[in-house]
């Protein structure tokens, strides 16, 4: 056996199933480590959305006081502000619903009454004919107001995603920055910011913009993904099984 390990055509593909071999059963067993993190990551936002919602200064205090997580532990957390809605700077979010249709998620500047400090609310769906604020008055709250929310993150601007539309007012991703810079031009950028969204509960008044807009779901393909790594490992020692056989029974079925 070992003589014939040392022909060239076997010990070759030995040393690459020798080594592809382990990667592909490491790379499997990651993805199992990846699945059950990426459950315990879904259990812990469905709990922190489902909540009752914590004053937004708690919730901050609770990030710096290096909570673990950091802001990253803020994602989807319920909170509850008062402030008021700058709403002549509106900006507007492409987003299609799917029973709705086209449409767009109205996101306004908000001033906390507490602290002065300015962050950006996405208030929710409205349709393509009720994007005109003029057109759904009501919802324009004047003045002080309670809000309650989820938090988000700034988002990040994934591939085949179309580039934000600033000098348009129209947007394809949450770009905090961005969106601040369009709301705030000029040098009128507030003293206090908080580099944060809060997706509100409910509807405005007058039922638009229609609030509750956040999907709180996140893609969980690791099993799906752990299969196909074991499966590519068992499928080439099979494939490597047939050819050595194969190989091991040439010298005598060929005479040599």
């Amino acid at each position: 056996m070992l003589a014939q390990l040392r022909e060239r055509k076997l010990l070759v593909p030995t040393i690459m199933v020798a080594v592809a071999l382990p990667l592909l059963i490491v790379l499997g067993f990651w993805q199992l480590d990846r699945l059950a993190w990426k459950e315990g990551l879904i259990a812990a936002i469905a709990e922190r959305a489902k909540a009752p919602p914590v004053p937004i200064d708690q919730a901050l205090d609770e990030a710096a006081g290096h909570l673990p997580g950091g802001w990253n532990a803020l994602e989807y957390k319920h909170v509850s502000m008062r402030g008021r809605f700058l709403n002549d700077k509106e900006l507007y979010l492409y987003a299609p619903h799917p029973q709705l249709g086209a449409g767009v998620h109205v996101f306004t500047p908000f001033v906390l009454t507490a602290t002065s400090a300015t962050l950006i609310v996405n208030r929710g769906y409205v349709p393509e004919q009720l994007k005109d604020p003029g057109l759904r008055k009501d919802g324009q709250i004047e003045g002080e107001t309670d809000v309650t929310g989820l938090i988000r993150l700034p988002g990040i601007h994934a591939r085949f995603v179309p580039d934000n539309e600033s000098e348009a007012n129209l947007w394809f991703w949450r770009d905090f920055e961005g969106m601040i810079a369009a709301a705030f031009p000029d040098g009128s950028r507030p003293a206090k910011i908080i580099p944060l969204f809060v997706d509100a509960d409910g509807a405005a008044p007058g039922g638009w913009p229609k609030g509750g807009a956040t999907v709180v779901k996140l893609p969980n393909r690791h099993l799906e993904y752990a299969l196909t790594w074991f499966g590519l490992a068992a499928a080439l020692a099979a494939i490597y099984a047939v050819y050595a056989v194969g190989r091991w029974r040439q010298p005598a079925d060929s005479g040599v």
